[in-house]
């Protein structure tokens, strides 16, 4: 892959561009009261969980848990020092694109979820319910605006930064509008696998609708408990997340709406099909820690089926970037 992605010229300038700078030390700083909150609680602080909750009953697991958000907010930092500095310039794409796509995946659903969030609670959204003997709350409340807010403002610098960096190195690969694209660049493989992701979005996405709308279906009793706004509206999300990555591939593979951008589809598929894999997948993690009931069989494959369509139509985008930069090389040859 990075032999195929060719980068485009860039001039020394771009790793010293004072607005870079400026973002990405707002990026790091965002990082700090996160970092500083769970090796306090690695340490073994109680700061911002109260008496009673159910992290206290799972120290060992809990450490573990700690310890791996510690590593991957760590990574936010790495991540802003390649996007900004001139040795980034000569990462490999796929040692870069990775991470940037998952920390896109885990950080999406964030930015648009805990706004919407606190929209539906000030307008007089439901409470969960608490279940009985769990009337303690898992954590303090101040605990989620510190993180999430630090999360959103991660979200929005690095996001910043991934673009401008694509840009310079790869931007050529998406100029133009999706009518310009050539016949041949897409064939029946990825228009298959396009209709595949289509067809496998169908159950999981029905099952979002569903539990958006107030339907328990396939919902364990302690998430028919606990459901409240928040929950309503982090369902409805993942159904357009999920969405989203289905039309991204579908304008893709079927060239449709070829008056569009091409950036458009490419921007969809990348955010859907990242929120639609991260996010399933770190959910389908929490039986892991021991902290809260199992999800269900019918979650269990509403999650898988999230990750296949958006493995399926991040294939599609990774075929498509690969085969323009080898038309726009075999062009300048």
């Amino acid at each position: 892959m990075t032999r195929t992605l060719a980068p485009r010229k860039v001039t020394p300038a771009v790793g010293a561009a004072r607005p870079r700078r400026l973002l990405r030390a707002v990026a790091i700083a965002s990082c700090v009261p996160y970092l500083a909150l769970k090796v306090a609680w690695i340490a073994g602080s109680r700061l911002g969980i109260p008496q009673g909750s159910r992290l206290l009953e799972h120290r060992a697991s809990m450490a573990v848990a700690n310890g791996v958000t510690v590593l991957m907010d760590g990574a936010v930092i790495v991540l802003a020092l390649v996007l900004t500095r001139p040795w980034g310039l000569r990462a490999p794409a796929w040692l870069l694109g990775l991470p940037a796509w998952v920390a896109t995946g885990l950080l999406a659903p964030i930015m648009a979820g805990f706004p919407l969030q606190l929209l539906v609670d000030a307008l007089g959204g439901s409470p969960a319910t608490p279940a009985a003997g769990d009337a303690e709350p898992f954590l303090d409340a101040w605990v989620f605006g510190v993180v999430y807010t630090g999360f959103i403002v991660q979200g929005l610098t690095l996001g910043a930064l991934f673009a401008l960096y694509a840009r310079d190195r790869w931007g050529r690969l998406w100029e133009g509008r999706v009518w310009e694209l050539p016949v041949g660049l897409i064939g029946a493989a990825q228009r298959a696998v396009a209709a595949a992701a289509a067809g496998c979005a169908l159950p999981p996405l029905t099952a979002h609708v569903l539990w958006a709308c107030g339907g328990t279906a396939g919902l364990d009793e302690k998430h028919v408990t606990d459901r409240a706004g928040a929950f309503h509206v982090m369902e409805a999300l993942s159904a357009v997340f999920l969405a989203m990555a289905v039309t991204g591939g579908v304008l893709l593979a079927f060239r449709l709406g070829r008056a569009l951008p091409v950036r458009l589809p490419l921007a969809l598929a990348w955010v859907g099909s990242a929120a639609t894999v991260c996010w399933a997948g770190w959910l389908s993690l929490a039986p892991l820690t021991d902290v809260a009931d199992g999800p269900t069989p019918l979650l269990n494959l509403t999650y898988a089926g999230q990750m296949i369509v958006g493995i399926l139509v991040a294939c599609l985008g990774v075929h498509f970037l690969a085969e323009r930069s080898a038309c726009r090389k075999s062009r300048t040859a």
